[in-house]
């Protein structure tokens, strides 16, 4: 078995990567491409590597040198007219030594797991193509597969059809060749195709003819989770960056996105927080048939989509400002508020964030739930004086809820002090009795004129894509001040349309919160049998959990990311948690849920517990 590489094009997408480098000589995470791929291949025995090289070849050849003649016979081709030809020219001009012996196929871009060389020399069959389920990340040529495992066709970009994308698979590009296969079948055909096509195509439309005249023995491996990533461009490389990184740093570079987890479709997220059972199938297909207006066409301005946040939750238009998610509306309320600031920690940090430290005046509640009641904040905050109070209920990441009757009590004490109260009711519809909990309607706004209303409509209505949110007071020189801080155009059109067709969906909305809840206590039930964690009571859509000896919540983290592809959050990093062991776990649907408990149950009777 020999192993033929295909390194000589430019690599024009990489940029400044490639200025003075071959693609395989870019570094990720500190480790060149060509250097992992050649130390993958020392292992395998094989009688030679041939690398055909092109664009900085000799630079590329002069960086190997004599490095792996321990393990490795190295031979070059020369494709002196990379520019002007593409890889099915550059194979060509290795088709002697492809015939000369069984043959590994590699493109010289390509980061994957250990594994997948041994996956390939041990599959039976002689001819094999390494192949992925497709995901939305890959791009390229796809091939379909019949139930033998039989490639029976290639799709190059041009025929690709997105309504077909279940049956498709993405071609790894590693691939087995036989000698016989090669002698008698692909060379043959590479010839006449190069001859009537020419030499700036791809190697695989090759094998694409082949099928076509079903001439072909070439199988399909399905590699199922092992990982791999294609490098085209900067956006290629920071995501393999992140998949390839281990320990610290992959949980860091995961940490540092702040979401855009949808880009990593093997992974379960259950560290953001959305609800798993809305919006509803007809909604969402509402939203599909609308795409191409709502895409093309411009949103309206912030009046127009007051109008509609104040139909979407049945309060006048003048008190409510919508905005470009929560976080949009929190950076303008805290830049524009002055004096001292009450805080209830552990806590959404994306307020605290926005003040100066001797702004704030701390409130740590000592139970070992972390709980915290509408009277201790009184007692508290009546001692210390503040001049704006927030209140996050449910709390994150504690879950504690303080019912609405005590917040409007709360509420009625704030104003007789002259404070201001911030209520975050993000998570409040995932609690019992979520049709009630709401403060969100004219006559409590109207009889509390120091009262703000915070609500993420990412988070309980599951459409964290759109970017929603909305603030709403009847303080209404204060809604107009921010609303001249924020652009006038801060959402768009998929997000204004959005609202306006939310009623009509409120039925499956109540639908699926009541799923929802029974789903949750479910989930406590199952998180309970997992022997090292202590679930904390809590009315949103996560748990806040206590990792006990000998776990620590740093490890478990690391080891549900690196062992299951498993995210959740780490509280270690979050004011009155440090050092404490406590994690946060959403609360996703009952599938997904009873995966993450067998992958702690896994760790647990790994660990002896």
């Amino acid at each position: 078995m020999q192993a033929i590489i295909l390194a000589a094009g430019m690599g024009r997408r990489l940029g400044e990567y490639t200025k003075d480098n071959t693609k395989c000589m870019v570094p990720v995470n500190g480790v060149r491409l060509i250097d992992r791929l050649l130390h993958q291949l020392s292992g395998l025995g094989l009688s030679r590597v041939i690398i055909v090289v092109g664009y900085k070849g000799r630079e590329l050849q002069a960086y190997i040198g004599h490095r792996y003649d321990d393990h490795l016979r190295i031979e070059y081709v020369d494709n002196p007219v990379y520019d002007k030809t593409n890889n099915i020219y550059s194979l060509s001009l290795a088709k002697q030594q492809l015939q000369e012996d069984d043959t590994l196929l590699i493109e010289s871009d390509l980061i994957f797991g250990d594994r997948l060389f041994p996956m390939i020399l041990e599959a039976p069959e002689p001819n094999v193509a390494l192949v992925a389920k497709y995901e939305s990340w890959m791009d390229g040529t796809m091939v379909r597969i019949d139930q033998d495992r039989n490639i029976v066709n290639f799709i190059p970009k041009q025929a690709f059809r997105y309504e077909d994308i279940a049956h498709y698979y993405k071609t790894v590009n590693i691939y087995k060749f036989s000698r016989q296969f090669s002698q008698h079948v692909y060379v043959p055909f590479l010839e006449a195709y190069c001859h009537a096509l020419g030499n700036n195509e791809y190697y695989e439309q090759v094998l694409r003819v082949i099928t076509l005249l079903d001439r072909s023995d070439l199988k399909a491996l399905d590699i199922g989770d092992e990982k791999w990533y294609e490098i085209d461009d900067v956006q290629d490389l920071d995501i393999a960056e992140t998949l390839f990184a281990s320990g610290d740093e992959m949980l860091q570079r995961f940490s540092r996105r702040y979401g855009g987890y949808w880009r990593f479709p093997r992974m379960l997220d259950f560290c953001y927080l959305v609800n798993p059972y809305f919006p509803s199938l007809q909604m969402k297909n509402e939203m599909r048939a609308n795409f191409d207006t709502l895409l093309t066409e411009y949103p309206s301005g912030m009046g127009v989509n007051s109008l509609l946040a104040g139909k979407y939750f049945g309060i006048r238009q003048q008190y409510v400002m919508v905005g470009n998610g929560a976080a949009e509306l929190i950076k303008s309320l805290m830049e524009n508020t002055e004096g001292r600031f009450g805080v209830v920690y552990p806590t959404f940090e994306e307020y605290p964030h926005r003040l100066q430290r001797e702004q704030i005046v701390s409130f740590v509640p000592q139970g070992p739930d972390l709980a915290y009641t509408a009277d201790d904040l009184i007692q508290f905050f009546g001692q210390h004086a503040v001049d704006t109070l927030l209140l996050i209920n449910p709390d994150n990441p504690t879950g504690n809820f303080i019912p609405r009757a005590d917040v409007v009590r709360l509420a009625q004490w704030c104003q007789e002090k002259g404070i201001r109260l911030v209520v975050d009711e993000s998570f409040v519809d995932f609690s019992t009795d979520f049709q009630t909990n709401s403060l969100l309607d004219n006559a409590t706004l109207e009889s509390l004129p120091g009262l703000i209303v915070m609500k993420s409509i990412s988070k309980s209505f599951g459409v964290p894509g759109l970017r929603l949110g909305v603030m709403a007071s009847s303080d209404t020189a204060l809604i107009d001040r921010l609303k001249k801080d924020v652009a006038i155009w801060n959402i768009n059109s998929f997000a204004e349309y959005y609202m306006q067709i939310f009623g009509k969906y409120t039925g499956d909305y109540t639908r699926a919160c009541r799923k929802f809840l029974a789903e949750r206590d479910r989930f406590r039930r199952r998180l309970a049998e997992v022997s090292y964690l202590r679930v904390l009571p809590s009315q949103a859509n996560y748990f806040c959990c206590e990792v006990q000896a000998p776990l620590t919540s740093a490890e478990l983290t690391h080891r549900l990311l690196e062992e299951f592809n498993i995210l959740i959050k780490d509280c270690n990093t979050k004011t009155a948690l440090q050092g404490r062991n406590f994690i946060r776990i959403s609360v996703r649907n009952r599938h997904d849920n009873d995966q993450l408990v067998e992958a702690l149950l896994q760790i647990k009777d790994n660990a002896g517990l």
